[in-house]
């Protein structure tokens, strides 16, 4: 296995080699997944029956929950199948597609969560602007725009990655596949490339990071300026949630990406991994599910 030539499959990280264990991990992830998996469901369901929810934040909300099922789907089942069948491997093949989407996924989540800053911001800061600025056709742009440069940059960072040469083996510590991790397997002259296209990508999500801060930064400037009768609370109550999603997931993909390569095997590494690939798909039907009225009653 000393190039990718030859390399057919991967190990995963296990989280423990007691069976026991190993079931109780089972266990753990399918109820994460489960409460994931219906929370979203129910969210796309109410935002698609319930006319009174076809808004330009419920619509991109909607994409942020069809996102984030795909984003859990990508790492937890095949975990959840290790687990129970108490193995580590995964074949080449299937970890390529998981790169891929795991990289699409989380990408694409973070460009919808900036362009709802954007929905945000309009809505509070230029509220006479707002029915033009975001009607219909340029909601719809703006997602399919999203999607469309998301699954271009996942498809070449995916080949950049697995251009690489292998020469450290084909031990992954990580309970997916995970871009850093891989990096660490990779011969030392053949990395250079895709360390160039994570120092791009690290820029590009530190200009969507400024401009979700900017945004705001604007936004409660102007609720501030709200009397409390006239709707302060309310606007704080749709802005707080998707400003700790988005520092959640900012905090936790930085440390991952922004820090040295090692070695060595770390289980804050692990802690890192699930906060940033588990916890918001789980967490983002509870900030805006059960702490929006309209959502609520729809339900």
């Amino acid at each position: 296995m000393s190039n990718q030539t030859t390399m057919t499959e991967f190990l995963l990280l296990g989280f423990s080699d007691v069976p026991e264990l190993q079931i109780l991990c089972f266990v753990v992830f399918l109820v994460l997944y489960l409460i994931s998996l219906l929370g979203n469901l129910l969210i796309i369901t109410a935002i698609a029956l319930d006319r009174h929810l076809h808004t330009p934040m419920y619509f991109f909300l909607m994409n942020l929950s069809i996102l984030d099922l795909g984003s859990i789907s990508a790492t937890i089942p095949k975990s959840m199948a290790n687990s129970l069948m108490t193995t580590r491997s995964i074949s080449y093949s299937g970890c390529v597609a998981q790169v891929f989407l795991v990289v699409f996924f989380t990408s694409a989540d973070f460009a919808i969560l900036t362009i709802m800053a954007y929905d945000r911001y309009t809505a509070i800061c230029q509220p006479l602007h707002y029915e033009t600025v975001m009607n219909r056709r340029a909601c719809v742009q703006m997602a399919a725009s999203a999607w469309i440069s998301v699954l271009l940059y996942s498809a070449v960072h995916t080949g950049n990655t697995f251009a690489i040469s292998f020469c450290g083996g084909n031990m992954v510590d990580q309970f997916f596949c995970e871009v850093s991790q891989l990096l660490k397997l990779a011969c030392s002259d053949s990395e250079i490339s895709e360390v160039g296209f994570l120092i791009f990508s690290v820029c590009l999500a530190s200009s969507c990071f400024i401009f979700i801060i900017v945004s705001y930064v604007q936004i409660f400037t102007t609720v501030l300026r709200i009397p409390p009768e006239q709707g302060r609370h309310k606007a704080f109550s749709t802005c707080l949630p998707h400003l700790i999603v988005v520092s959640l997931f900012i905090c936790t993909g930085s440390f991952t990406y922004l820090k040295p390569i090692s070695s060595s095997t770390s289980g804050l590494d692990l802690v890192m991994a699930v906060l940033y690939s588990v916890l918001p798909p789980m967490m983002n039907p509870i900030f805006y599910g059960m702490r929006n009225k309209e959502l609520k009653g729809a339900l």
